[in-house]
């Protein structure tokens, strides 16, 4: 079964594509008008061995919020639409991740219950131009569009973008390990209650 969506999203205030094939290599092709989530992104691709395009365009001359949060919510629609019914899956996944010397946790269910716990202390608002406040924003957006439990927590870091780095490439190793197909459950769905 292919594991693959696409999704468009357009708002007066942004127009987002994401497509998303769950089981591919870590290709990117990502345009977001905003080159540091631009590399952040691209992170998330690499290491969960995600194939990702995202195309954006967004109102920039207000500020990076919209744009940010409105991929975040696309990109957990795509998500949800690429993995229909979790059977077979290995539903949890986690991953250590450090750069230097900032280190990140996370840990995911795919659980359908949204939830979201960040601790992320940066040591400054900024990384160039980039507000980290809206980091926060792009994963609740996706946590509450793919219907999963997101817990992120940031251990150690001197420097934000280390810091950030080590969340992004943490979170698509988690997602990798989760969405992984377990051959030993015989395709069984990974829930006592019968569903997720």
């Amino acid at each position: 079964m292919d594991r693959i969506a696409k999704v468009e999203r357009n708002t007066f205030e942004t127009q987002i594509g994401v497509e998303v094939n769950l089981d591919g290599v870590g290709k990117s092709d990502i345009s977001t008008g905003i080159g540091f989530f631009d590399h952040m992104l691209d992170q998330v691709a690499r290491h969960g061995l995600f194939d990702l395009s995202i195309k954006a365009e967004g109102d920039l001359h207000i500020d990076i919020h919209h744009t940010v949060e409105d991929i975040g919510i696309t990109l957990g629609q795509a998500f949800a639409k690429a993995l229909p019914d979790k059977k077979g899956i290995f539903r949890y996944g986690y991953s250590y991740v450090p750069l230097d010397e900032a280190l990140s946790r996370v840990v995911v269910d795919l659980s359908g219950r949204p939830g979201l716990e960040y601790s992320v202390k940066y040591v400054r608002g900024r990384i160039g131009d980039f507000d980290v406040d809206v980091i926060r924003e792009f994963f609740q957006g996706f946590v509450n569009q793919a219907g999963i439990t997101l817990h992120i927590d940031n251990l150690k870091g001197i420097n934000a973008h280390h810091q950030a780095e080590t969340v992004f490439k943490a979170f698509g190793r988690a997602l990798r390990m989760a969405v992984a197909v377990d051959v030993r459950s015989g395709g069984a769905l990974p829930s006592t209650k019968g569903q997720l």
